[in-house]
């Protein structure tokens, strides 16, 4: 298969080159992928791509970006294959959904703030999702994010489903609930019965510090981070 070099190349030369390597004449490694050999390093090439921004390292970004876009168009590849859709499907798809869910800009909606903006952009996507119910709003939350990053996100749903807006004395008295059930687990309790447990005690955890107004996740990091250079530092 002819390819020309070039000193840039444009986004139908990656397509391109996607097709070249899946092809016969291609690349043995490239061929034999499928979805599921591929799927950790899509998320291993967005957790790149988020230390590139951590870093504020924008050449770094640029290249982790570029490994991202190539994870989307390697997928779409294996799926255009399939004959169930291509790149070009995804850009249409994506494409129609900034415009429908920014009728803003793209239509005749007036907001005062980017607060109405989410909150339009949450109506939007539960209106063409046909989400009515808090279960359905719950069960569009992803079970294959990181755990911590799930909990937060369903404990926001659960608030906005409500009306409410985080607590602070009502998340803590929960987390003192769930500290005290797990001080008063016995040793023969099944595994099943911990888990629940446990993870009561962690959701309110994640609970208080949205009531906080405390991210989560970076707490949690820094915290590591805390735990490592006081081990450092007792080494000097």
């Amino acid at each position: 298969m002819r390819f020309e070099r070039k000193n840039k190349y444009t986004m139908d030369d990656l397509l391109q080159i996607m097709t070249i390597l899946r092809s016969p004449e291609g690349c043995p490694w490239d061929r034999e992928q499928t979805h599921k050999t591929i799927r950790n390093n899509l998320i291993e090439e967005t957790y790149e791509a988020v230390e590139a921004i951590d870093k504020e390292d924008s050449e770094l970004l640029e290249e982790e970006l570029g490994d991202v876009l190539l994870q989307v168009v390697f997928h779409s590849q294996l799926e255009k294959e399939n004959g169930n859709f291509d790149f070009s499907d995804v850009v249409d798809g994506v494409a129609k959904k900034m415009i429908e869910r920014h009728p803003h800009v793209f239509g005749n909606v007036t907001v005062q703030n980017s607060s109405e903006v989410l909150k339009n952009w949450d109506a939007i996507k539960r209106r063409t999702k046909g989400r009515k119910t808090v279960s359905q709003v719950l069960e569009g939350v992803s079970p294959a994010l990181p755990a911590l990053m799930r909990s937060q996100k369903i404990g926001k749903k659960i608030l906005q489903a409500d009306g409410k807006t985080p607590d602070k004395a009502v998340s803590l008295s929960e987390l003192e609930e769930a500290v005290q059930n797990v001080s008063q687990l016995p040793e023969t309790a099944e595994e099943s019965e911990k888990m629940q447990t446990i993870g009561k005690l962690l959701f309110s955890a994640v609970s208080l510090s949205e009531a906080l107004g405390v991210e989560a996740e970076q707490t949690l990091a820094q915290y590591c981070d805390s735990i490592v250079a006081s081990y450092q530092k007792a080494d000097k």
